[in-house]
């Protein structure tokens, strides 16, 4: 069947178009009754607004955008977007806002995307995400004036307001936990260095297990299960393997467990393991895996207000979400005195 149109409406009212729109759109000029036989009428044929007849009326978009730049195999397989999106659209549905997602292959198509989706009245606003160092993307949004804001760290944001939670106090969190049960060899397995909140994480790690007097190293990763799994590894198998590892996200400390598993690593009797961001991948496995947990739903759904107040032109300030805390499981203990060469 075709899209229903105000002139289908109107045809079967017996009334103008241009009735069958100050009735729709609450304005006068139609009596009551015309009014309420339109809206049933529209109701019944499915009618759904243009949004780009209104965003021509009254400049509005109805809609926020995402854009993550990421490849779409690896963000289907990562619990945190799915979290963050499902908070983020259950703030907007609630007056019909809705949420414009895509992947995009870099930074410039990101770019590319922020630009047309702006001169095409497609967005009121856009949340910013994955935020890098010396990130080219904000002075874009600036000079085009796009409503957005970033959920991360408040860091070199300029003029754009941030949702963040403490990425160093979580890392403390973890330390704190490993170097308390007797570790004194620790390794970090990082997302990508240009990320902003891996360089973040990765200072505080370093400061951390100083802090402890243990040691401390951080190997770059991508968030995958295959470099999390490769990561794990060379770890093991290194001269100076460490006793605990703490990863960036939940898929690589999953893939982590299973790659210490095959090498006959006993999880947590000769290694232990923390995963960033707590999911059911953290409690299926065996054993559960230890893991920082933030409420990532509530977290997106702060930032969707923040951006509707952004877009209604109000001022923002930053708004810090509350600090990780350690969710404890079997994947952690004190090392063991007997762990032998893998």
């Amino acid at each position: 069947m075709k899209r229903p149109t105000m002139v289908d409406i109107a045809r079967r009212a017996g009334v103008t178009k241009s009735a069958v729109s100050f009735a729709l759109n609450g304005r006068p000029g139609v009596s009551e009754a015309t009014r309420a036989r339109v809206l049933a009428i529209a109701e019944e044929l499915g009618w759904q607004p243009n949004s780009a007849a209104r965003a021509l009326s009254d400049g509005r978009a109805g809609a926020f955008g995402l854009v993550v730049d990421r490849p779409a195999r690896s963000l289907g397989m990562e619990p945190f977007f799915m979290q963050l999106v499902s908070g983020i659209q259950s703030e907007l549905s609630g007056d019909g806002t809705s949420l414009l997602f895509t992947v995009a292959p870099d930074a410039d198509a990101e770019t590319a995307t922020y630009r047309a989706w702006w001169a095409q009245r497609k967005v009121d606003g856009v949340f910013l995400v994955d935020l890098r160092v010396d990130d080219p993307r904000i002075r874009v949004l600036e000079e085009l004036r796009l409503p957005a804001v970033v959920i991360g760290s408040p860091v070199a944001t300029g003029s754009l307001p941030a949702v963040w939670s403490d990425d160093a106090a979580g890392v403390r969190t973890a330390v704190d936990h490993l170097a308390g049960l007797g570790h004194r060899s620790i390794a970090h397995v990082t997302g990508p260095a240009v990320l902003r909140h891996t360089l973040i994480r990765t200072e505080a790690f370093a400061a951390a297990t100083a802090e402890h007097g243990v040691t401390g190293r951080s190997v770059e990763a991508d968030y995958s299960g295959e470099q999390g799994c490769a990561a794990t590894r060379a770890l093991l198998e290194s001269d100076d393997r460490p006793t605990a590892i703490l990863y960036d996200n939940d898929v690589m400390a999953v893939s982590g467990l299973s790659a210490a598993q095959s090498l006959g690593a006993r999880v947590p009797a000769d290694i232990s393991l923390v995963a960033w961001d707590d999911s059911p991948l953290c409690e299926l496995v065996h054993p559960g895996l230890t893991a920082l947990r933030r409420d990532i739903a509530a977290y997106g759904a702060l930032a969707a207000r923040r951006l509707k107040a952004v877009a209604a032109g109000h001022r923002v300030e930053h708004r810090r979400a509350p600090d990780p805390t350690l969710t404890v499981r079997a994947s952690t203990a004190a090392p063991s005195r007997d762990t032998a060469p893998l």
